[in-house]
């Protein structure tokens, strides 16, 4: 079992940044793949980015590249998405999600543990 807490949300200008932050307690958090899914209202889940807990590589979406970025700090159980340059296109509910499949990344199903979830507003 995996807990996932996200904090960091918010109201923010376009243009602006924000680093959004995901506590996670379990054990063998070695064995997961951590992300973030998003979704906008009306929207279907966005994947977001990906990390894997042991090695730390990541993916992510091409369309993102450049403004997000996906770590994690091993010390604190912590998953982080910094997002910058921001668009009102962004708006959503950010989600930390977390699994022991390492394929099909993309796809919401893919994932066993969501948190609560996070907004972002950017106003333009």
């Amino acid at each position: 079992q995996v807990q996932l807490v996200e904090s960091g949300g918010g109201l923010v200008q376009a243009g602006g940044s924000l680093r959004l932050s995901c506590a996670v307690s379990g054990r063998s958090l070695s064995s997961y793949q951590m992300g973030w899914f998003r979704q906008a209202p009306g929207k279907e889940r966005e994947f977001v980015a990906a990390i894997t807990w042991s090695s730390g590589n990541t993916s992510d979406l091409d369309s993102m590249k450049g403004r997000f970025t996906i770590s994690r700090d091993n010390a604190k159980n912590t998953v982080y998405l910094q997002m910058n340059n921001l668009k009102p296109e962004d708006t959503a509910v950010y989600y930390c999600v977390a699994s022991t499949r390492f394929y099909d990344l993309g796809y919401a199903s893919t994932w066993n543990y969501w948190g609560q979830g996070t907004q972002v507003t950017v106003s333009s």
